[in-house]
């Protein structure tokens, strides 16, 4: 079975990348050579969309406006304009800031924020958490982080909504404070981002030695880093596409778990002599050790939540963030409760902290806490269909990450805050060196051939969790510089499109409980002292006031006052309108009956 599966890797793999090479030499076509009719349809030929992407039906965005019901947003809030897209043209939606393709529509987005990132991180890594903290760790852990990301969606949220422009919150770190800071921000990001990635291929071939061990680990890291390299290359709509399919098959298999998990416990199963209830918390133990395992599992559950602040990245390539982002934005309270909270109560319930192969030691193979509940309940047999699952989420989660961490790194070279080479697109709006920059990080993911699959996780879970509270620390401190300069510039909250909730106490919870946790979480290092730990644990604290100030003497930032920020500049009205001016792209939000023309109906509308 493992080497027909290699085989159909490889050859779709090669597949890829043969139909995609020929078109990365090809430059962006020049705007000004395509035909325009009256009616403002291109007749642009993009010979790139009939070779690979097929005809899809677009689903009914009425059914997307009946749940957009917020109390919170004022009567400002408008959706913004849409872009038609003509199947004939991909270049009518590249946009000619970033040079990316709007190809992502609201499902996409709404899907990502809901089901996204659920992965190896989550459904592997919890063991990990698990065996450090115990269940009841895990629960607390779980929903500490998950309180935390709460606020720092809705603060993302606000600002998202009403500065939708590429670069998300590194950009606007530069706008509300410095140059300097927006640099740290984002280098610290897209660590985040490559720290993950290094997992998820880690996670791949653990499942693949467990199939096939006669294949070394780089062997099958190698066919994957291929493979998903060629995938990234068809473009944003392809990404978009697969990542709702995949998503939906996520939430169904985690549903489907949930369901075995209460018929384990309840006693339920054929041959099941007696229920299980909750005899893991008894034996080994709700704790497994005290505040320092608590303090433990927060680092894991940081990086299982990374990713859900991810909307606001992908909203340079929505269709329309207007819409699209508010509701993924509404959809993380449901996010936090199903997926996260249940996967924490269910794992703790049916597998026990003390199982072998968690990802806690050196196994060369890593297990699930679904497969250890698998093995544990006599079915055997299920743990390939466990393993076939879990390499579902793999190509889901190492998609999303790519996808994530080339953008940010794409945004931050537009910027001038990375190396200007990776702010390169092709014509069809495929950040191509930002994505190859960003794949060549999966080789992180090798260090576990020396150490194991068990210790290399825990290795690089550290980094990524660690630099996720500085983010999303930062991210709360970014919005409440925005709120203060918003009102010290004489504007009322009434005016965003989107208002969060329970500001100000929200963005300074967030800020507060972040810089706490990263100064916590490496508590189990002190004692007895662990020098190795210790440094894993806390060498990206430094690292972010290093890069800050090392940026700022160097290229002499400016920290900007209240009073000088630039509060109107790249606002969701103005971008839209600028560039519909530009392509006369037909949209139906346009006022229609306006006299003097298309072009004072924009005017009307700005």
């Amino acid at each position: 079975m493992a080497n027909l599966l290699l085989l159909l890797l490889i050859q779709f793999s090669s597949s890829l990348l043969f139909r995609v090479l020929p078109y990365l030499s090809s430059t962006r076509p020049d705007l000004g050579d395509t035909l325009l009719d009256l009616s403002g349809n291109r007749n642009h030929k993009s010979p790139i969309s009939d070779f690979i992407l097929p005809k899809r039906l677009d689903w009914n965005k009425t059914i997307t406006m009946a749940v957009l019901d917020n109390k919170f947003a004022s009567p400002a809030a408008h959706p913004s304009p849409d872009f038609h897209h003509d199947p004939e043209s991909d270049a009518a939606l590249i946009d000619p800031e970033t040079g990316v393709k709007r190809g992502l529509k609201t499902r996409h987005l709404t899907m990502m924020a809901l089901a996204g990132i659920i992965g190896p991180g989550l459904l592997v890594g919890a063991g990990g958490a698990l065996s450090n903290g115990g269940p009841a760790s895990l629960l607390i852990g779980f929903g500490v982080i998950g309180i935390i990301a709460f606020s720092i969606m809705q603060s993302l949220g606000e600002l998202t909504t009403l500065y939708p422009s590429g670069g998300a919150f590194t950009s606007l770190a530069e706008r509300m404070v410095d140059k300097a800071f927006g640099v740290a921000v984002g280098w610290n990001y897209f660590i985040i981002w490559v720290a993950v990635l290094a997992n998820e291929y880690n996670t791949i071939s653990s499942i693949f030695t467990f199939w096939g061990p006669q294949v070394p680990l780089w062997g099958y890291f190698l066919i994957f880093w291929f493979f998903f390299l060629g995938f990234q290359l068809l473009g944003v709509e392809v990404f978009g596409e697969a990542e709702f399919w995949l998503a939906l098959l996520k939430l169904a298999g985690l549903a489907a778990f949930f369901v075995f998990a209460i018929i384990y416990a309840a006693g339920g199963l054929v041959g099941q002599d007696e229920p299980l209830g909750f005899r893991y918390y008894h034996n080994p133990g709700a704790f497994v050790d005290g505040f320092r395992g608590v303090a433990t599992v927060f680092v894991f559950c940081s990086t299982f939540y990374a990713g859900i602040e991810s909307v606001a990245v992908a909203a340079t390539e929505t269709k329309n963030p207007g819409v699209a982002v508010p509701l993924a934005i509404r959809q993380v309270f449901a996010r936090i409760l199903f997926v996260y909270m249940g996967s924490a109560f269910f794992f703790g319930l049916v597998c026990p902290a003390d199982a072998d192969g968690l990802a806690n030691g050196g196994s060369r193979a890593l297990k699930s806490p679904m497969t250890v509940a698998i093995q544990n309940a006599g079915w055997n047999g299920g743990v390939h269909l466990i393993n076939a699952f879990i390499f579902v989420t793999c190509l889901s989660a190492t998609n999303a990450s790519i996808y994530i961490g080339s953008r940010t790194i794409l945004f931050m070279a537009k910027d001038g805050k990375a190396p200007r080479f990776l702010g390169w697109t092709d014509k069809r709006g495929v950040p191509v060196a930002a994505i190859v920059f960003t794949n060549l990080f999966g080789a992180i993911s090798m260090m576990n051939v020396s150490t194991g699959a068990g210790k290399a996780y825990n290795y690089i879970v550290n980094l990524s969790g660690v630099s996720t509270f500085l983010v999303w620390g930062s991210i709360s401190f970014i919005h409440l510089r925005f709120r203060t300069a918003w009102a010290r510039q004489g504007r009322t909250p009434e005016e965003l499109p989107f208002r969060s909730m329970w500001y100000p106490w929200n963005a300074y919870f967030g800020l507060t409980a972040n810089i706490f946790l990263a100064l916590v979480q490496g508590w189990g290092n002190f004692v007895p002292f662990d020098a190795g730990g210790f440094v894993d644990a806390y060498i990206l604290i430094p690292l972010f006031p290093i890069i800050y100030l090392v940026y700022k003497f160097w290229n002499k930032t400016k920290f900007h006052r209240l009073e000088e920020i630039d509060l109107d500049a790249g606002r969701r009205g103005d971008v839209d309108a600028a560039k519909q001016a530009t392509r006369l792209v037909p949209d139906e939000a346009l006022t229609p009956n306006v006299k003097g023309g298309r072009l004072r109906a924009i005017w009307k509308n700005l």
